[in-house]
């Protein structure tokens, strides 16, 4: 076979960087002075600085004393460059699970002076599948990173576990030294129940077929449980938004209507409290600051 001609061989050269041309520029490098906290777009591979979190001072987070300590501990031993845990944060919706990551990494970054600040950066359920790419991205930076994620759970044929199984620490390389991975959800296990038994019935091994999947939490070192709080502990909560805030209206009467609030809605919670809060400051005509 004859070589090719010069003007092929010109040809093939103009086609090759046309396409470059047409080829979409690589995202920049992430600028992680711009802010503390950033929110990863996995489809333009890009993070987004975000200027003001969303957050609750950490001393208004009540009935949730236990888990509190338990977390802030583990990421401030994480930000001192210590040993630490994978969270996974589970159970009742309301009670103030994503409240408590952000208030967490929000004290650590009260605690750090002039140091060096730890990242928050979030990452979107849907975007589980893009971790390795994230991690990637952070692996080789100077600094330290709580990826957090709200709400995560898989259902039906969803594989995009498996993304966050292999961070976790499965992989060749597994979760970077400096990426901690927290994570909330209103499951135990990551799943619903009857996809567990679905997936146990049709399985030709039950067990091996269950297990890869559960095993999914138990990649997550520090479990920690939220749960429905008492009478008695939704009211401290209420009360402590309104003794911060300066709400000034009768306690009593604040009491019969916090309870009323709370009947209406079928659920005592943080979430319950914050809004009950809401409704008292607008009608006392008082601006609160989230």
């Amino acid at each position: 076979m004859s070589n090719s001609s010069p003007e092929a061989g010109a040809l093939l050269a103009r086609i090759a960087e046309a396409l470059e041309r047409l080829a979409p520029p690589p995202p920049p490098a992430p600028d992680f002075n711009a802010a503390d906290a950033f929110v990863w777009h996995a489809d333009e591979g890009r993070l987004a600085p975000v200027a003001r979190v969303n957050r609750v001072d950490m001393a208004l987070l009540r009935g949730i004393d236990r888990v509190r300590d338990s977390l802030a501990q583990n990421t401030e031993r994480f930000a001192r460059g210590l040993p630490a845990n994978n969270a996974l944060l589970w159970g009742a919706r309301g009670m103030g699970k994503s409240s408590l990551v952000k208030a967490a990494h929000a004290e650590i970054l009260r605690s750090a002076g002039d140091g060096p600040r730890l990242k928050l950066i979030e990452i979107h359920r849907e975007d589980i599948e893009s971790l390795p790419g994230l991690m990637a991205l952070l692996r080789d930076a100077p600094l330290r990173f709580l990826v957090f994620c709200d709400d995560l759970s898989f259902d039906g044929d969803d594989a995009s576990y498996k993304s966050l199984k292999a961070v976790l620490e499965g992989g060749i390389e597994g979760r970077p030294d400096n990426v901690l991975f927290y994570a909330t959800s209103n499951r135990r296990h990551l799943l619903p129940r009857d996809m567990m038994e679905n997936e146990r019935s049709t399985a030709i091994n039950p067990g091996e077929a269950v297990e890869e999947k559960v095993s999914l939490s138990d990649r997550f070192g520090l479990w920690l449980g939220f749960h429905r709080c008492s009478q008695d502990e939704y009211l401290a909560m209420v009360f402590g938004y309104a003794d911060h805030y300066g709400l000034d209206a009768p306690r009593e009467q604040t009491e019969r209507d916090a309870l009323e609030w709370a009947t209406t809605r079928g659920s005592r919670s943080g979430r319950t409290a914050w809004q009950f809060i809401q409704d008292l400051a607008g009608r006392l005509e008082r601006r609160i600051d989230e």
